[in-house]
């Protein structure tokens, strides 16, 4: 087993906006689109462990207090999250439900593990498969935009559902909360430099 020959030990660096290879170890402005060029992101880690927590705070108001309150005819009803799962299910929309599960409780949970799981790799310097670490980063970046989903069906809820005294949806703390989440999420998966991965593993060929 020997040290992989990755682009940075033959003096390469790559440009994060237009692809280009640099020859160089140190920060440099690409030629190519002028943009500022770098080994590696600058406090990647410790960025990205700031922002995890971070969500991993909200997470919990999120799932716990209303994501929004439903009043009809003068009678107000408060869901949660789990709630209002649990309501589609019972109003014989189980597809609905399945959807909202899995983008607003399921999707947020498995990028912070996935992160988290990244960030103890390039901790610890596991000498595993890089490219299943790599497609694992891959997957969390590409799911990020889905996450809004329960955000988009409660502003249109709010738009279309308001009838005055009659029938009103607000939005609840949870929401804004929720909306956090998925913010620092996406932030988190931005900061991490998937390069890191790399740093430490060994040629298995």
């Amino acid at each position: 087993m020997k040290p992989l020959n990755t682009a940075q030990k033959q003096g390469f660096i790559r440009c994060h906006d237009c692809g280009n290879l640099i020859k160089s170890t140190t920060e440099a402005l690409c030629p190519v689109c002028g943009h500022s060029v770098t080994a590696r992101k600058p406090h990647s880690v410790k960025q990205t462990i700031a922002l995890i927590i971070s969500a991993l705070c909200l997470y919990i108001p999120a799932n716990i207090f209303p994501i929004m309150s439903v009043t009809q005819l003068g009678v107000a009803k408060t869901h949660t999250i789990v709630g209002g799962i649990a309501a589609l299910i019972h109003s014989d929309m189980v597809p609905i439900a399945l959807l909202v599960l899995v983008a607003s409780i399921l999707v947020p949970l498995m990028k912070l593990l996935g992160l988290s799981l990244l960030l103890l790799c390039v901790h610890y310097q596991w000498q595993t498969n890089a490219r299943l670490f790599t497609r694992l980063y891959r997957v969390i970046a590409f799911v990020g935009r889905w996450s809004m989903l329960d955000i988009f069906i409660i502003s249109i809820l709010v738009a279309l559902v308001d009838l005055g005294g009659v029938a009103q949806v607000i939005a609840g703390s949870a929401a804004t909360a929720f909306a956090a989440v998925v913010v620092l999420t996406m932030f988190a998966a931005k900061s991490f430099d998937p390069r890191l991965i790399w740093d430490h593993q060994l040629s298995y060929e």
